[in-house]
C-alpha cells in the first residue's frame, strides 16, 4: 500500500500549483462579477494539457491516470474553484464521447476540448425533474438520417459558454424510462438552441442556465452510444466526476486551513498569538483531520477506477461529504478572521457561495446515500 504520488505526479502537481497560484487566485474575484471564465485562461490550460489529460493522445490527451487527473483538478480549484469546473467538465464528457462516440466524431470534438478552444457541457436536468434523472421529456424524434430534438434542459452549467453539449432525449415512450434515453453531441451553434441565464449566490463564473431545443436537427451520427441506452451507458461516468467533485470542494477548505492557520500566527489579542487560543486551533484541527480522510477517500475512488475495479459506493462517498465538508470549513475558517472574514476583500464569502451549489448538482446528498445504501444492504 502505497499513499505517495510518483515523481512525474509531484512534478505535475508543483507546476500546476504555480499556474494557479499566479494566474487563476488572482482573478477569483474578478470571474465572479464577470460572470465568466475567460477563454484565455481556458486555453492556457489547453497548452499545458490540464484538460482532459486521461484521454488517449489521438483525441488530445497525455494518457495520464485518472489519479493524476484529480491532482490537476484540486491544484486548479485551491486558486479559483470555478475554474477547476472546466477539467472536470472535460473529464466527464471527454471520457463518454472517447468511449461513445464514432473515431471521427470523437477526433473533431476532443482535439478542440483538450487544446481549450471549445467548452462542452452536460445537459441532463429538465424543469419536470431533478434528482430523478430518468424522468425526462424532452425528445429526440428519428427522421432519416437525422433527430429532431424538442424540449427543454435546465439548471445546466456552462449552458452560454459551451460551445457542445452532451445532451440526453427521449428516443422510446415514458413508460420505458430509462431504457428509452439516448444521449446526442449537439454543437450550441445548431440552428433552434437558445440559452438564459439564471441569477444565482454563486458559481456565478461558471453561469446556470436553460437550454431551448425547438426543432433541432442533429445528424444520426452525433448519437453516443446504442439507442435507447444512452442513460444506462453514458451514466457510467458520473462515478469518475464525483471523485473530482468531491477534490473540487475539498481543495477551497485545504485552501481556506491554510490561510487561516497562517492567520493565527499574525494576528494577537489579550497579547499573545490567536494560535494561543485553543477555541479557534481545536475546530481547525478537527476540520483538518475531515478533510484529509476526505482527500484520501477521493484518491481511493480513483485508484479503484484506474483499476478497473468497482467504485459506485465510493464515489457517492466523495459527492455527499465532499461539498458539505468543505462548506462547513470555509465557515469556520471565516468566523475564526472575525470582521474581515465577513468583507469580500477575503475569498471565504466567495467560497461558502459556490461551493454550497454542490450540495445540489451532481447529485444531492440524499441521493448519494441511496447509492450507497444499495451497496451496503445485504442481497
Amino acid at each position: 500500500m502505497n499513499f505517495a504520488f510518483d515523481e512525474q505526479q509531484n512534478a505535475i502537481r508543483e507546476s500546476v500549483a504555480r499556474f494557479s497560484a499566479e494566474v487563476l487566485a488572482p482573478g477569483y474575484r474578478k470571474r465572479d462579477l464577470s460572470g465568466k471564465i475567460e477563454r484565455s485562461v481556458i486555453r492556457q490550460m489547453g497548452e499545458m494539457g490540464l484538460l482532459g489529460g486521461e484521454l488517449p493522445e489521438e483525441y488530445g490527451g497525455s494518457g495520464l491516470d485518472c489519479v493524476t487527473a484529480g491532482i490537476i483538478i484540486e491544484e486548479i480549484s485551491r486558486g479559483d474553484f470555478n475554474v477547476g469546473y472546466i477539467p472536470l467538465l472535460a473529464s466527464l464528457n471527454g471520457q463518454i464521447i472517447a468511449q461513445h462516440a464514432s473515431p471521427e466524431l470523437a477526433k473533431e470534438w476532443l482535439g478542440a476540448i483538450t487544446s481549450g478552444q471549445k467548452i462542452v457541457c452536460i445537459a441532463l436536468t429538465e424543469p419536470s425533474g431533478g434528482s430523478d434523472a430518468a424522468s425526462l421529456r424532452m425528445k429526440a424524434e428519428r427522421k432519416g438520417d437525422t433527430y429532431v430534438l424538442n424540449g427543454e434542459k435546465t439548471s445546466i452549467s456552462m449552458a452560454d459558454q459551451a460551445d457542445v453539449a452532451v445532451v440526453f432525449a427521449r428516443t422510446g415512450t415514458q413508460e420505458s424510462r430509462a431504457n428509452g434515453i439516448s444521449a446526442f453531441l449537439v454543437p450550441m451553434t445548431l440552428p433552434g438552441i437558445s440559452t438564459t441565464r439564471f441569477e444565482d449566490a454563486g458559481q456565478r463564473a461558471i453561469g446556470r442556465g436553460s437550454i431551448f431545443f425547438d426543432n433541432v436537427e442533429v445528424h444520426a451520427s452525433h448519437r453516443l452510444g446504442d439507442e435507447g441506452k444512452g442513460f444506462k451507458q453514458v451514466m457510467q461516468g458520473f462515478d469518475y466526476s464525483r471523485a473530482l467533485i468531491g477534490l473540487q470542494c475539498l481543495a477551497i477548505a485545504q485552501q481556506s486551513l491554510d490561510e487561516t492557520w497562517k492567520w493565527l500566527t499574525e494576528r494577537e489579542a489579550f497579547g499573545q498569538q490567536l494560535a494561543a487560543f485553543q477555541g479557534l486551533t481545536h475546530p481547525l484541527a478537527e476540520f483538518q483531520t475531515y478533510v484529509q480522510a476526505a482527500r484520501l477517500q477521493c484518491y481511493y475512488a480513483l485508484w479503484l477506477k484506474d483499476a478497473g475495479q468497482p467504485h459506485n459506493a465510493e464515489a457517492a462517498m466523495n459527492k455527499w461529504w465532499g461539498p458539505k465538508l468543505a462548506f462547513d470549513v470555509v465557515k469556520q475558517c471565516l468566523l475564526a478572521h472575525g470582521h474581515t472574514g465577513w468583507g469580500e476583500d477575503l475569498p471565504f464569502a466567495q467560497r461558502l457561495r459556490d461551493v454550497l451549489g454542490l450540495q445540489i448538482g451532481d447529485g444531492t446528498a440524499q441521493i448519494m446515500k441511496n447509492i450507497i445504501a444499495r451497496e451496503y444492504i445485504p442481497k
